[in-house]
This record gives structure tokens, sequence and C-alpha cells, in this order.
């Protein structure tokens, strides 16, 4: 019996299974991206009308973070619920105000995780503008809304243009690195595994360095988000800015300590963040000792916030590292 107009056409119809699937997951991933627009574009309008706390307060969820430059990572919704309690009535609406756009947005398979970055003009109490900067925020998706988990802003000296629109053709790249749902959903990817990869990045900026660290764990499209620079984009210049920042901050010498302070994983388990601080050992009199000459230095203390992705080879990548100094 001849078997092979069988066999042929066995493979022809996982073909075109494997094509319907591929089509399937595409247009998901597309709605998904297309929802976390939506909300994201929601979220700053209400912010620009009823101003930042009054935004924040509708759109926070439970263990939501934001980042402070005297305390670093505190808990969102006692921050901002403490701020509208102290606000007076007569205070003008829009005195916490910020204006922004979204350049660029990540989300995870199952459409419950995601990530917007863009540039952002700070306004204050007399509607005068007041700064310049990045947001980059993590979402998750809670009984079908999106809620805020976590906020940084990076800011930058002069001006940055809000005419931008994100493009789904940027994230195509990240998705095209990430691992398929069916290598991600394993019993060997746990949170732990997250956690554990979040340390070893931090042991490794001080074995070999900012740069060499970001270039063996970033993506080949990571992004990073640093202050006084705008963002840099692709493995390359990301890990030259990054290792660059650090090496100028710690005086190329100096060990940091990785403090992983919370995160989360996608359902789907190909994308998570993390987030927590990174600071130079400090001695009883609130300064660093250069690990050189014993001189006395200022510490260097920064909060990290962390986007992750799981690659082809069942190991977790960075995918947009952002620093904010505090």
């Amino acid at each position: 019996m001849n078997r092979a107009p069988l066999i042929t056409a066995t493979l022809s119809l996982a073909a075109a299974l494997t094509i319907s699937q591929g089509i399937t997951q595409e247009r998901d991933q597309l709605q998904h991206w297309l929802d976390l627009r939506a909300a994201d574009q929601t979220y700053a309008l209400w912010s620009s009308e009823i101003g930042r706390t009054g935004a924040f307060l509708e759109f926070l969820g439970e263990g939501s973070i934001v980042f402070r430059n005297d305390r670093g990572p505190v808990d969102a919704l006692e921050e901002y619920n403490a701020r509208a309690a102290n606000l007076s009535s007569d205070e003008p609406t829009l005195s916490d105000g910020l204006t922004w756009e979204s350049h660029y947005i990540d989300v995870s398979r199952d459409g419950d995780l995601g990530l917007t970055a863009g540039p952002l003009v700070g306004v204050n109490r007399e509607q005068e503008t007041s700064g310049y900067g990045h947001l980059v925020s993590i979402w998750k998706k809670t009984g079908g809304s999106w809620e805020l988990m976590a906020d940084m802003p990076v800011v930058i000296p002069g001006f940055l243009s809000l005419e931008v629109e994100p493009d789904f053709e940027d994230t195509r790249p990240v998705l095209e690195e990430t691992a398929h749902p069916v290598l991600a959903v394993s019993e060997e990817n746990s949170m732990q595994q997250l956690i554990d990869a979040d340390n070893v990045f931090g042991a490794r900026v001080n074995f070999q360095g900012g740069q060499r660290a970001l270039l063996s764990f970033g993506l080949e499209n990571a992004r990073v988000y640093l202050p006084n620079m705008g963002p840099a984009v692709g493995v390359e210049a990301a890990s030259s800015v990054y290792g660059a920042y650090l090496d100028n901050e710690l005086s190329t010498t100096n060990p940091i300590s990785l403090t992983h302070m919370g995160g989360f994983m996608s359902s789907s388990k190909e994308m998570a963040y993390t987030y927590g601080t990174m600071e130079t050992n400090i001695d009883d009199t609130g300064n660093t000792i250069n690990a050189v000459n014993d001189d006395l230095i200022e510490p260097f203390r920064t909060a990290y916030l962390r986007l992750w992705r799981l690659n082809y080879e069942t190991e977790w990548r960075i995918a947009v590292e952002v620093l904010r100094p505090f």
C-alpha cells in the first residue's frame, strides 16, 4: 500500500493547523495590545481632567507601588489615599497633573500583564510646564479590567514632544524572542525562578559591570530608561548606556546590593515584572566607602522596575529596565 499520499495529507493538515493557530494567536495578541492601549489612554485623559491623584485612585490595584525620590518603592494606595485626604477643597484639581502619551506597549500572551511607556510633561498648579521625562507603567488585568500596579517616571532635562503613537510592529520583535506558551507553562517555571534571575542579575552587575551584565541578561530588543537621557533600544545600545551610567554612579569599583521587593508573573508564564532597590554598601555615617582607596563618597541608591520575558531557551531575559535614584 502506498502511504505517501496519506502522509502528505497529514503533514499538510498539521501545517494548516499550525498556520491557523498562529493567525489566531496573532489576532488575540493584537487585541490584548489594543485593550491595554485604550486603558492607558483613559488613564492619561482622566489624569489631565481630574488630576493625577484622582486618576491614580481610580486605576490602582491592590499591592500596587509607586516610586518616590526620598523613599524608593512605596505602597501606592496608601500614598495616594493620604494625598487625597490632604487636598483642600479649594486646591486646584490639576495641581498634581501630568500629560503623557505611550510610544511603546507590550502585553503578555494571556492578556493579563502589560507595560506602557512614553514621554510625559509635568504641570504645576498654575498650569505651567514643570518638567519632562518618560513614564513607564506596569498593568495587570483583574476581573476583566486593567489595573495599574507600578508607575515609574524618569526625569530628563529639556523638551519632549508628546506627538508619538505606539505601534504594534515595535512589539513584534519582542514577541518573536518570547517562548511559545507550551514551553512557558511548566512547573519549573516559577516565581522563585524569576526571583533567582533578579538576584543573579544584581550579582552579575558586581562581577561583570552593568554593560556585560545587561548583554548577558537582555533580550536582543531590550529597552532601558535612565535619568537624564532618552530610551535606549536594542541590547547593544541599552547595555552600553546602562554600563556607562552605573560605572559613573558607582565610581566603577563599588559593589551594590540588590534587594528584590516584589513582582508578578503572567498566567501564561512568559512575561513578568520585578521591582526593588540597588544600593552601595553604606557605613554608619551614611556614606559609601570607596573600594579602592577607602575614601568616603556619596552613596548610590536606586529603585528598579524590570520587565522580563521568557526566551526559547526557557531563560528569563530583561525586556525593559528602568532606574530611579532616591
